[in-house]
């Protein structure tokens, strides 16, 4: 009878966690990088050397490219994450943008404009004018404080003109995240694999961080961008000193999950039939899940590459890459030269 009795309450108790972890509901936040190819108006600025994007190299029909562009860039940043979470991002990260003006029309196109996007820009000393920002839905992220900083870059002591790196503080929810946003120096011809620019960019990134950690020891940062580098090279393995795997992850070490993608062959971007993945982002420890169960606090879910098959190249010589907007002075009517990328913050709501 004693057993009986215990077995009925260990039944009993077993059902109750069951439905305990079954009944719990979770708010899940899409955090992504788009790295948008060029998205520069018709206007020429003569402070900057931006007759020489694309756009501005067309004969004919600038207006209708622009804005055929600004459509499918933002029709594809609002089906990124939707698959887990119910709306588009709640914060994405963009690079290769001209100016604030090219980001307003982003945000008010038809796909995007019921999402109240605000928008997080500096003009960066880039001589193209190419730059990064930051847009975020006013209903799940407020910012209280933001930053461009000059990465100092060098070569042969003469200043390297590159793209700023934009730090973003606020609130996701109830719950303080630091955002750092790059755009790394190119690589020369897109075949240089070591660049010391591209290791003086980390840098830059490490000092950014220390700051933050100055105010905020047990902050919970987030660093994306097109690094113009693969995880395993050195401005990431040497200087950002990013791990890869969970279990080797210690107190303000940052994890990668992009490097593990990119040694089973995954990709962002594409140049003469080699694949990379400069499209990443990177995570510091408190926002590591270590513990599948304890999500009491925004952690990260899982990594993943927005590589859905309509950005993809169907057919020709470049079938399989990201179908870009711009080839050989041309427009090619695609989207970007690279992929999207996206991690799912999850936590128990209250």
């Amino acid at each position: 009878m004693k057993t009986k009795i215990f077995l009925i309450l260990l039944l009993t108790q077993i059902s109750i966690t069951f439905s305990q972890k079954t009944e719990r509901k979770y708010s899940i936040r899409t955090i992504a990088f788009y790295n948008v190819e060029n998205l520069f108006d018709t206007i020429n600025d003569v402070t900057k050397n931006d007759e020489a994007s694309p756009i501005m190299k067309l004969k004919t029909s600038k207006s209708v490219v622009y804005f055929d562009k600004i459509d499918k860039l933002a029709s594809t940043i609002s089906k990124i994450g939707t698959d887990k979470a119910t709306t588009s991002p709640a914060i994405i990260g963009l690079s290769e943008v001209e100016n604030l003006h090219v980001l307003e029309d982003l945000v008010k196109s038809t796909h995007l404009k019921k999402q109240d996007y605000g928008i997080i820009h500096y003009d960066s000393p880039d001589k193209r004018g190419i730059d990064v920002a930051l847009l975020y839905q006013k209903r799940c992220f407020t910012p209280i404080y933001h930053k461009a900083f000059n990465p100092n870059i060098y070569r042969n002591n003469l200043k390297v003109y590159t793209r700023d790196q934009l730090l973003v503080t606020g609130y996701l929810d109830d719950e303080l995240i630091h955002i750092i946003v790059n755009h790394w120096p190119s690589r020369s011809g897109g075949v240089s694999v070591t660049n010391p620019l591209r290791e003086k960019a980390a840098y830059q990134n490490t000092k950014i961080i220390a700051q933050v950690r100055e105010k905020d020891p047990t902050a919970k940062i987030i660093i994306m961008g097109d690094f113009n580098d693969n995880p395993t090279n050195a401005s990431f393995k040497k200087v950002l000193q990013t791990k890869s795997r969970k279990k080797n992850v210690k107190e303000n070490d940052l994890y990668n999950p992009y490097e593990d993608l990119f040694r089973r062959g995954f990709n962002t971007a594409s140049y003469r039939d080699k694949n990379n993945l400069f499209d990443q982002i990177l995570i510091s420890s408190t926002l590591l899940n270590h513990d599948e169960n304890n999500f009491s606090t925004y952690k990260m879910y899982s990594a993943k590459i927005f590589n859905k098959p309509f950005l993809t190249n169907k057919k020709g010589q470049y079938k399989g890459y990201p179908f870009r907007s711009f080839f050989n002075g041309s427009y090619m009517g695609g989207f970007s030269d690279h992929y999207p990328v996206y991690l799912y913050l999850l936590k128990v709501k209250n």
